[in-house]
């Protein structure tokens, strides 16, 4: 059976996303089932409206990508949770999708499930680490396995940090770098690695 993987993430601009789509990518090559899901909104019309471009890009990622279900997490043997970093937090739209966890989290259906996380940010000290590790507490508390890449290869002395892919895209936003999608790309293989192998552990114990 090929590894389901769901990754789930917010972008506002669409440099999140571009890391969320290249982990699909290396995922579904190593045969993993793969589903990417963008969490909505939650501002009124009238904020969207505020910000350049952001309604149009909302509109844009809304027709590409379905809004995360809870019964996706269910589906899933592992979850990639990716957001931009705002104030050294995640952003809202994911945090709301992770608060309609509890009833998952009271049954522990997501307990034993392979997690990871990724960011991006505008600038070099813009918190893509503290980002990163805050969306480790969540993981925790559904009882996830918790997967950081770590070093476990060298496209992460490039770029990222060992809990998981970035990028900064600076205040033009810039893409990612391919060294940025490099490390993503590794980061979803490994997660589909590791599920496989949790998997076939439990097949052979079962």
């Amino acid at each position: 059976m090929p590894v389901k993987l769901l990754i789930v993430f917010y972008s506002r601009t669409g440099s999140t996303e571009k890391l969320a789509v290249a982990a699909a990518e290396a995922a579904r090559a190593d045969g993993a089932e793969v589903r990417l899901r963008r969490a909505r909104e939650v501002v009124p019309a009238s904020v969207l409206d505020k910000a350049p471009d952001w309604r149009k890009q909302a509109d844009r990622m809304n027709g590409l990508y379905p809004e995360p279900e809870t019964d996706d997490t269910l589906w899933a043997d592992a979850i990639l949770f990716g957001t931009p970093c705002y104030f050294g937090a995640m952003a809202t739209e994911l945090k709301a999708f992770l608060d309609q966890l509890g009833p998952q989290w009271k049954k522990g259906e997501l307990a034993g499930k392979v997690g990871g996380a990724f960011a991006s940010v505008s600038w070099p000290h813009g918190g893509s680490e503290v980002v990163t590790l805050s969306l480790y507490a969540p993981m925790a508390h559904l009882g996830m396995i918790i997967v950081p890449t770590g070093y476990t290869d060298e496209v992460m002395l490039e770029a990222g940090s060992p809990y998981g892919a970035s990028t900064v895209v600076g205040a033009e936003n810039r893409p990612p770098r391919e060294e940025d999608l490099a490390a993503i790309r590794h980061q979803g293989r490994r997660m589909v690695k590791i599920a496989a192998a949790l998997a076939a552990g439990d097949a052979a114990t079962g």
